[in-house]
């Protein structure tokens, strides 16, 4: 059994259940589509968690499925940025308390706004990270909402 994370506490503490789904990881691909392949889950079920900076709100993030591009008008929008735009990398950590590749939209460091594609819902499970690489969870889409406190929205093209 996987080492608990703070997303899984999380759920745990509100009595949602998941299941915890350690798979290899490798550095050089962290494709959405490659973790969902190792997971057996089709891409469309795997949803990934952005961090971005709007030019009104400041850290928002986004959690959208795998095989999905963000629209960064649409995000904007919900958000009710002008803009928004990707933070680098390297101020993904100091953000989320999470490393690229292992940012679960459970148990940031700081709570964000959290916007998330209104697809969601209509998934059971979907598979999110669990906090580190190497963890995925599965939960059914519209407790993701609920644990997360998510925004649901038209975010993706």
């Amino acid at each position: 059994m996987a080492a608990k994370t703070n997303a899984s506490r999380i759920l745990d503490k509100l009595g949602i259940a998941y299941t915890l789904h350690e798979y290899e990881w490798d550095e050089d691909d962290l494709a959405a589509s490659t973790v969902a392949k190792k997971v057996g889950l089709p891409c469309e079920q795997l949803y990934k968690t952005l961090v971005l900076r709007g030019d009104k709100t400041g850290v928002v993030m986004a959690c959208i499925p795998g095989d999905k591009e963000l629209d960064l008008k649409a995000m904007a929008s919900a958000s009710g940025n002008k803009k928004v735009e990707m933070v680098p990398v390297k101020d993904i950590m100091t953000l989320t308390g999470y490393i690229r590749g292992g940012v679960s939209p459970l148990g940031v460091k700081k709570k964000y706004p959290l916007y998330i594609d209104r697809s969601v819902v209509s998934k059971d499970p979907v598979s999110i990270s669990a906090g580190r690489r190497g963890l995925q969870m599965f939960i059914k889409g519209t407790d993701l909402v609920e644990a997360c406190e998510g925004i649901l929205s038209e975010l993706t093209h």
